[in-house]
């Protein structure tokens, strides 16, 4: 069996190594994949956007199944394109990956179908959204319509700051298009949690809970990223908690998409706010987390492949999905500047790895047999053990013998998590 994988990060290589383990699959095609990945899957130099070039070579290989990982794709409609060429895919169409490409549409949607979330406006006037602000509560938060690489939410924690946001999008488009519309919200507080989710658009099946880390530096300072690092179980995602998600966001929410007319297949990403009235939803991803893909992945017991094709097909009811009681810990190596200006073409030589842990390559290129950075996040280090602060340990102390000059890290990836395990 030939799969193909679209995408080129490290969520990508925790998926193909996963994918690895079913012996059936002969060959894995990484579209493009990047340098750390040679050993587990055939690179091809064909970029995750370019749509045509990836149902051609899909046509021409004979290709099995295909996984679409990233937004980008996902909301251009690549699952469509390969599946009208007779590939199955893991992954939403196009119709329901709008789910993640317009936070307008996700936040009307749960208006819509009573899913609890924060309260919103939605602009596409600068002079209006300014003025909104002039006697919104503050602190708020400002969201870019469309998709801005995880980096198009601001928060403002004065009215100054808001305009600024607002500007920064809407005249400066910093995002480019995605800023063309704004949703200015309420800020909620509350301890957040990633909730992976596989759904055939029948059922929904919940991965371990995550805890990510946004911000580049240790205590939550500094700018945000993609993520710089996560652990899994979130221990604030308690089981009362878990069943009231299930009621009241997770099923709601596949119902409101089917009613819609866009069923969605594939993972739904759930970023939630356990607030003081409950969870409420921050947002949805058409797809899996990075880099809450790097924790959550090794903790899965069953096989993936059998997983992503039960989804596909619509038989996940008919299908076991098990996970592992164990913790995982993954700390983001990024070149140093990330999330702004950095440099690339740096050498890095990885350190042996054992049966409870895992190297995954996100910004990486191979030249002359040797591993060169060529991303602002390069590499996630994740280890698994029975309990947190011994996957954490364990993670860190893999970190420390990876030799990358021009990489930095946080220190402190798992410390929210360890406290509140002490409460």
């Amino acid at each position: 069996m030939k799969i193909l994988v679209v995408g080129g990060g490290g969520r990508e290589h925790a998926i193909i190594k996963k994918l690895k383990e079913n012996k059936d699959i002969e060959e894995i095609f990484a579209l493009p994949g990047n340098g750390g990945m040679k050993d587990d899957a055939t690179l091809v130099n064909i970029g995750a956007k370019d749509i045509d070039g990836i149902v051609n070579f899909a046509k021409q290989n004979k290709i099995d199944f295909a996984v679409v990982a990233p937004d980008d794709p996902l909301v251009l409609g690549a699952v469509d394109a390969l599946e009208g060429i007779g590939v199955p895919c893991f992954g939403p169409k196009k119709n329901a990956a709008i789910i993640e490409g317009s936070k307008v549409f996700s936040k009307n949607l749960m208006k819509k179908y009573g899913i609890p979330t924060a309260q919103y406006e939605v602009f596409d006037d600068m002079e209006k959204a300014l003025s909104y602000l002039d006697s919104a509560p503050i602190p708020t938060v400002i969201k870019a319509d469309g998709l801005a690489l995880g980096k198009g939410v601001i928060i403002a924690m004065t009215r100054e700051e808001a305009k600024d946001a607002v500007r920064s999008m809407m005249e400066n488009k910093i995002f480019g298009e995605s800023g063309s519309r704004v949703v200015i919200e309420e800020f909620l507080e509350g301890p957040e949690v990633s909730v992976l989710s596989f759904t055939d658009g029948n059922v929904v099946v919940p991965m371990v809970s995550s805890m990510d880390h946004k911000r580049a530096h240790d205590n939550d300072e500094g700018l945000n990223t993609g993520g710089m690092g996560t652990v899994a179980p979130n221990p604030y995602y308690t089981k009362e908690i878990a069943d009231e998600c299930m009621k009241t966001i997770f099923l709601p929410t596949i119902e409101a998409m089917k009613k819609e007319g866009r069923e969605f297949r594939g993972c739904l990403y759930f970023g939630l706010m356990i607030t003081k009235d409950g969870p409420k939803v921050i947002e949805y991803n058409c797809r899996f987390g990075d880099p809450e893909t790097q924790v959550v992945l090794p903790l899965l017991r069953s096989d993936l492949f059998t997983v992503m094709k039960a989804t596909s097909e619509g038989k996940l009811s008919e299908t076991e999905v098990k996970f592992s009681s164990e913790s995982a810990c993954c700390v983001i190596v990024a070149s140093k500047g990330y999330p702004v200006k950095y440099e690339s073409g740096f050498p890095i030589v990885l350190p042996e790895t054992d049966s409870k842990s895992e190297i995954f390559v996100a910004g990486a290129k191979c030249e002359d047999g040797k591993l060169l950075s060529a991303g602002g996040r390069v590499l996630g280090v994740t280890a698994v053990s029975d309990t947190l602060d011994h996957a954490i340990e364990k993670a860190y102390a893999l970190t420390e013998k990876v030799e990358f000059e021009n990489g930095f890290y946080r220190k402190d990836i798992g410390q929210r998590a360890l406290k509140a395990l002490k409460k």
